[in-house]
């Protein structure tokens, strides 16, 4: 199982937002990111907007191609991207770059 970390900023003006948009997560978005493979996905929020992401999955390339074909996934990061700080383009699931992991304790 590959455990992946990423990191994203989220505007200060839209953290509340942003909580609250997290706590009510459709529920078809929830059956995407499981049956393509993202399993154990949490999201952590600091007061500055610093957002970090956790998930395992057997393969984080497939996890993404297989959201990527979904319209639910079109859909939210749609709605998500206005949230996001620097992300120079992208939507908010193509700026997710895996932090390299450098010490694990099972």
């Amino acid at each position: 199982m590959q455990r992946v970390c990423f990191l994203l900023k989220v505007r200060a003006d839209r953290l509340d937002e942003y909580r609250e948009r997290h706590a009510a997560v459709w529920p078809e978005m929830c059956e995407a990111l499981s049956a393509t493979g993202w399993h154990n996905y949490s999201l952590f929020l600091r007061e500055d907007g610093l957002l970090v992401g956790y998930l395992e999955t057997e393969d984080f390339a497939a996890a993404q191609a297989g959201m990527e074909a979904t319209d639910v996934n079109a859909r939210w990061q749609a709605e998500m991207a206005p949230f996001f700080e620097s992300l120079d383009g992208a939507r908010p699931d193509e700026a997710m770059k895996p932090l390299t992991e450098v010490f694990h304790l099972a």
